[in-house]
């Protein structure tokens, strides 16, 4: 395989995420992997990628006084959306946890949620939203932990780089997050931080409990964090359209509808 095709590979690899693994090049490139290496120190120096403990991930593309901030609906603009659905998928999914039970919740407006449901449950979560943290602490029995990383202000959340695995040694049976958007072509973020982020959560769950309200489900670009197929259950409320609904059951995905009060 010729250099300009390996570079060609390399940089689909890792504008498909933000960041790809050594491992995940040497799969995918037919070439050796100090040829891989050379690769990707020749285009390290034409400034078209950054290589990081475990891979390479996309130059940053914001600005020092950008570099708190993640492409998306700021955190205390989306959290009054829809916030009855949110609440009944909260309490919904809260009701999936068992007494005593080690859980993965992601930051969010839809996940923060079913804090309150946990309350009494004695759940071990690890979470990397301080506003998840803000809202566990007063609950006596519920023990809480937080990867390392950067504060990213605006949606209260850590975050570490694409790459670099900040992550307790956790594993749980089941992951909550939430998602930009839902469509046939899968689960979507505004920010390819936030996709790397969640499939490192994703890495390290049995289950993956998508939460969502129906606004959701509406055509949008962005990057990719999985396929439906990767998603187990889904909760969302009535407002659903039919069409997701027939997508979803094609997938296995089991759909929990949240009722509203």
């Amino acid at each position: 395989m010729h250099s300009a095709e390996r570079e060609r590979l390399i940089l689909d690899a890792i504008g498909a995420t933000g960041f790809v693994t050594y491992r995940e090049l040497e799969s995918c490139l037919d070439a050796s992997p100090a040829t891989i290496r050379r690769d990707l120190t020749r285009l390290e120096e034409e400034g078209r990628i950054v290589r990081v403990h475990g891979g390479a991930k996309l130059p940053d593309a914001e600005s020092e006084t950008d570099a708190d901030r993640l492409s998306g609906t700021p955190f205390d603009q989306s959290i009054s959306l829809n916030l009855p659905q949110k609440q009944a998928i909260g309490r919904a999914a809260a009701d999936l946890c068992a007494n005593g039970e080690g859980i993965m919740i992601d930051g969010g407006t839809t996940t923060l949620q079913m804090c309150p449901y946990l309350d009494g449950k004695d759940a071990q979560v690890l979470t990397n939203s301080l506003h998840i943290v803000n809202a566990l602490l007063p609950q006596a029995g519920t023990r809480v932990l937080l990867p390392s990383g950067t504060v990213f202000r605006e949606q209260n959340i850590v975050l570490a780089p694409a790459g670099e695995d900040s992550m307790p040694r956790f594993y749980a049976p089941k992951l909550f997050m939430g998602a930009a958007s839902v469509g046939p072509q899968g689960v979507m973020q505004a920010d390819v931080i936030l996709v790397a982020a969640e499939r490192r959560l994703i890495d390290r769950a049995e289950q993956v409990i998508l939460m969502v309200d129906s606004s959701k489900f509406r055509s949008s670009s962005g990057a990719i964090v999985c396929g439906l197929d990767e998603v187990d259950v889904l909760i969302t409320d009535p407002g659903i359209p039919e069409e997701m609904r027939a997508i979803l059951d094609r997938q296995g995905v089991h759909l929990i509808i949240a009722p509203l009060d």
